[in-house]
C-alpha cells in the first residue's frame, strides 16, 4: 500500500490526501494478522527473557499484597464486629499475623519451595526429557556388557557423572556393590537396618553428599540421617535409591561430574529417581529371569528323577521276583545263569539311568535305530517275564529308523505295553501294529481292556500323576508323550469304556 502510494505521490508531485487518510484504517487492519502471523511462526516468536529474580520478587510481592489484603479485611470484620473486645482481637491478630510472616520469611525451608514451585512453573525445563529417555532406553537395552554395568551407566550419563557403583539387597541382609563403574569396587556390605538404607527407602530422595555436609539440616527434617563411614572414604557425590514397588532394592552411588561446579536441583534430582524406577525394574526382572531358569532346571531334574522312578519300579519288580524264587531254585545252574544274566541287565540299566541324570539335557545318545527288531526284543521281553496277555506283533516292513536313543524308545514302547496288559484281562487280546504312511513311521498299540472315557483322555491321560489303575505312578504316559513330542512325533489316543484302548505313535525315518 505505501509503494503504492508513493509511487502516486512521486508521478504526480503530490501526496493523494485520499490515499494518506485511508493509510491508517489499512495498516490497523493488517495489525491482528501479523500478530496472528507471529503467534504461529517460530521464527517470528519474541524470545522474552525473564529472570528468575524478577519473578521471585513479583512473586513475594504478590504474596505481600494478597497478605495486606487479607490484613485489611481480618482488621475490619474484627471492628464492625468485635464489640467490646474488638480492640483486643485486633492486637492478638496483628500479633498473630506478623508473627507468621517472620517465620515465613525466615524459613530457609519455605524460600526454598518458592524457588522450585517458581522454577517449575514459569521457565522452560532444563532437560530435553525425549532426548533423555531415549539415550537411556539405549544405554540400558544394548550392549554386550552386563545390566549392572548398564544400569551405572544410564543413570550417570543423566548429570555427566564419570562414574559409579552399584548396591543391591542380598539374601544375607546386606546390601553389598556388585558392580562398579569407573569406580573402586568395595568390599563392604551396608546393613539393611542402617540409617542411610531406612531414609531412602522411606522418603526415596536422592541424598547429595556436598549439601548433607553443608546442610545437614534439610535432610533429617525428613528423618534421622547418618552416612556410613565408608562413603566419607570415597567422597561419592550422589546416592540415588533404587524403589521398587516401595521397596529398596539396591542404590547407585555417582562421581562428581566432569562439568564444573555443576549445581545439582530439583529437576535433576526428579530425573534420576525416575530413571532409578525404571533402572529397579529392570533388576527386579533380572533377578526373576535368573530365579525362573533356576526353577525350570530343578523342574526338569525333578521330572528326570521321577521318570526313573517309575523305571525303577520294573527293575525292583524283576528283582523281587528273583528274592522270591531264589530259595526254591538257588541249587539250580539254570536259574542262577537266569539270576546272572537279569542282575547284569539290571546293573546296565541302572547305569543308564544315572548317565541320564548327570546329562544336562535329561535325553540320552540319539542314533539310528532299528525300531522292528526292538518290537521284536520288547515282545521276547514280556514273554520272558510271563506277562498276559502276550502281544502280538505284526509289521508292514522288515526295517525302518528313527533317529532316537535305544534304551529310552525300548522304555516308552514298554510302558504302552505295560499299561495295556494292566488293564485287559488274561484272555484279551493286545496287538501291535507297524506302518510307514507319509515318510513317518506309524506304531499301534491296541488293546482290548476296559478303555478310557472322553473326559479322562482330555484332562488327565497326559498329566503327571493320573492313572486309573489302583497301582502306579501315572507317569508312563506323560513321559512317553514328552519323549516322542522331543523326537519330532506325536501320540493319539483312541478309546471307549469296556472297548479298549488304541494308541498311535508317529515318529519322522531316519
Amino acid at each position: 500500500y505505501n509503494f503504492y502510494m508513493y509511487s502516486d505521490a512521486l508521478l504526480y508531485q503530490r501526496i493523494d490526501p485520499v490515499l494518506w487518510q485511508t493509510r491508517g484504517f489499512v495498516e490497523a487492519l493488517l495489525v491482528p494478522l501479523i500478530a496472528l502471523s507471529v503467534s504461529k511462526d517460530p521464527l517470528w516468536s519474541p524470545e522474552i527473557f525473564i529472570s528468575r529474580r524478577v519473578v521471585f520478587h513479583t512473586t513475594t510481592l504478590l504474596a505481600s499484597a494478597v497478605y495486606l489484603l487479607f490484613m485489611g479485611f481480618a482488621g475490619y470484620y474484627v471492628q464492625e464486629f468485635g464489640g467490646s473486645w474488638g480492640p483486643v482481637v485486633q492486637a492478638f491478630f496483628l500479633f498473630f499475623t506478623i508473627l507468621v510472616l517472620v517465620l515465613f520469611l525466615a524459613s530457609r525451608r519455605i524460600r526454598a519451595r518458592i524457588k522450585v514451585l517458581v522454577n517449575k512453573h514459569f521457565y522452560p525445563y532444563k532437560y530435553d526429557y525425549r532426548e533423555e529417555w531415549l539415550r537411556f532406553i539405549r544405554t540400558i537395552s544394548f550392549g554386550d556388557e552386563h545390566l549392572y554395568r548398564k544400569s551405572i551407566k544410564s543413570i550417570a550419563q543423566i548429570i555427566e557423572s564419570p562414574g559409579g557403583m552399584l548396591w543391591l539387597r542380598q539374601e544375607n541382609g546386606f546390601f553389598e556393590c556388585v558392580d562398579a563403574w569407573r569406580m573402586p569396587l568395595l568390599k563392604v556390605r551396608e546393613p539393611t537396618a542402617s540409617s542411610m538404607v531406612r531414609f531412602l527407602e522411606d522418603n526415596e530422595f536422592v541424598i547429595s553428599i556436598d549439601e548433607f555436609n553443608n546442610e545437614p539440616e534439610v535432610y533429617n527434617r525428613l528423618g534421622y540421617l547418618e552416612l556410613p563411614h565408608w562413603v566419607n572414604e570415597i567422597s561419592p557425590w550422589l546416592i540415588v535409591p533404587l524403589i521398587h514397588i516401595n521397596r529398596l532394592i539396591g542404590f547407585i552411588i555417582l562421581d562428581h561430574s566432569t562439568v564444573q561446579k555443576r549445581h545439582f536441583n530439583w529437576e535433576d534430582s526428579d530425573l534420576l529417581k525416575t530413571a532409578a524406577r525404571q533402572v529397579a525394574s529392570y533388576l527386579e526382572q533380572l533377578e526373576a529371569s535368573v530365579a525362573l531358569a533356576e526353577a525350570r532346571q530343578f523342574e526338569s531334574f525333578n521330572k528326570i528323577s521321577t521318570y526313573i522312578v517309575h523305571d525303577m519300579k520294573n527293575l525292583v519288580a524283576q528283582l523281587s521276583l528273583i528274592m522270591s524264587n531264589a530259595e526254591k531254585h538257588k541249587h539250580n545252574p539254570l536259574f542262577m545263569e537266569d539270576v546272572i544274566r537279569t542282575l547284569g541287565n539290571t546293573v546296565h540299566k541302572m547305569n543308564k539311568m544315572l548317565n541320564v541324570v548327570t546329562s544336562k539335557t535329561g535325553s540320552g545318545r540319539a542314533s539310528n535305530v532299528d525300531v522292528i527288531p526292538l518290537l521284536q526284543e520288547l515282545i521276547r521281553l514280556r514273554e520272558k517275564a510271563n506277562s498276559k496277555p502276550l502281544p502280538v506283533l505284526s509289521c508292514e516292513s522288515l526295517s525302518c529308523s528313527v533317529k532316537a536313543d535305544k534304551d529310552q524308545l525300548l522304555a516308552i514302547f514298554g510302558h504302552l505295553v505295560q499299561n495295556a496288559q494292566d488293564a485287559t484281562p488274561d484272555e484279551g487280546e493286545i496287538s501291535i501294529v507297524q506302518s510307514i504312511k507319509d515318510e513317518q513311521l506309524v506304531i499301534k498299540f491296541r488293546d482290548t481292556g476296559h478303555g478310557m472315557d472322553e473326559d479322562f483322555i482330555k484332562n488327565q491321560l497326559f498329566r503327571p500323576f493320573k492313572s486309573t489303575k489302583g497301582k502306579g505312578m501315572g507317569i508312563g504316559v506323560y513321559e512317553t508323550k514328552e519323549i516322542i513330542h522331543a523326537l519330532g512325533g506325536s501320540i493319539d489316543v483312541e478309546s471307549s469304556p469296556r472297548k479298549g484302548s488304541c494308541f498311535t505313535i508317529k515318529l519322522p525315518k531316519a
